[in-house]
């Protein structure tokens, strides 16, 4: 008796927690009731796991009313940011926020992002990794751009790594190379306006600079964050350390920072993501210096929204390079396939 009872506990809790987690509801704009489980909500898009298909994406249009007793970090197109569960609602495209003062009915269009609370590392994080390039054949001029992106949040804070490399090859010579990498921290509050700090590499042969070290202070404020769109607004302050390409010691400065940043997506096909930003960067050390960016990076959908297609382009200004005789502007511009998890 005792050797059965052992045995039953083995087997029955693993397959209670399985089906466990799969309890959640969604009500489709036709009535149709699929069961499953909530991943998470982004950019107008609903990541939704079923029994035997596996993982569908759900646009938000298309979504009455849902249910799941899982808590979420949720945010909606105000800036308001709850940790609650879900409640079914009978009127179309509504549904309630269980809080713990009550339920509170919102528009399912109202909600910006949804995050389950409680998952692991790697469910928490998310990213894309992209390879492109193009050849002149008669200037034998080739570049090629790797870029990576990896994002992990947690209920309170975002932290995100991103690198972005181009190399121009003359013939069978490296002639220039741009590369930039970064890792932040953003400290996430219940309003539109957070803050945080990154730390910054970057090198450009083109524009002088044999390596660029940075620490940054900001804040960011989310003008407009909705279902398919982020237009946010970042201002802070930056600490440089800079090298030169000739012998000359590297050079410190205090800068400003401040930027617009764009993310669309466009629910209709073909599927189109839009990344954009512009970066200016007064150098308060340094009379009459300033330093410009902008990256504007548009892609269509391949295969799902996992595979894309489209092009990187960036434009960098300094007005005075910190290596003596060099170009004041590089711009450049790639085509890309790009692959993206969670």
């Amino acid at each position: 008796m005792r050797i059965k009872t052992i045995s039953f506990i083995i087997v029955f809790v693993p397959f209670s927690f399985v089906f466990a987690q799969k309890v959640d509801t969604l009500v489709h704009i036709n009535g149709n009731v699929m069961t499953g489980e909530l991943k998470k909500l982004q950019y107008g898009i609903l990541l939704w796991k079923m029994d035997g298909m596996g993982s569908i994406d759900v646009e938000i249009p298309k979504i009455s009313t849902l249910k799941s007793k899982k808590r979420f970090d949720i945010r909606l197109q105000n800036g308001s940011r709850y940790y609650c569960s879900f409640d079914t609602s009978a009127q179309k495209q509504m549904v309630y926020l269980v809080l713990a003062t009550g339920n509170m009915l919102v528009r399912v269009d109202d909600i910006a992002q949804i995050f389950p609370l409680k998952r692991s590392f790697w469910l928490r994080t998310s990213g894309n990794f992209g390879f492109g390039g193009n050849y002149s054949k008669g200037s034998d001029l080739l570049t090629l751009n790797f870029s990576t992106a990896l994002n992990h949040r947690r209920e309170i804070a975002y932290y995100d790594f991103s690198w972005d490399t181009y190399y121009t090859f003359q013939g069978d010579s490296l002639s220039s190379i741009k590369s930039d990498a970064r890792l932040g921290w953003e400290h996430l509050r219940k309003s539109k306006l957070s803050y945080g700090a990154n730390l910054g590499f970057g090198q450009n042969s083109e524009l002088g600079t044999k390596m660029r070290i940075d620490l940054t202070i900001v804040g960011i404020y989310d003008i407009i964050f909705n279902s398919w769109t982020r237009f946010s607004a970042l201002a802070g302050i930056s600490m440089e350390q800079e090298y030169p390409y000739s012998d000359t010691s590297p050079a410190e400065y205090i800068t400003g920072n401040f930027a617009l940043g764009w993310k669309v997506y466009k629910l209709t096909k073909p599927k189109v993501w839009l990344e954009a930003n512009i970066q200016y960067l007064p150098y308060y050390s340094s009379k009459n210096r300033y330093r410009l960016n902008v990256n504007l990076n548009p892609k269509v959908g391949l295969v799902g929204n996992n595979f894309k297609i489209g092009f990187r382009t960036y434009f960098s200004y300094d007005s005075q390079p910190v290596t003596v005789d060099a170009n004041k502007e590089d711009w450049g511009a790639n085509l890309e396939i790009n692959y993206s998890f969670h």
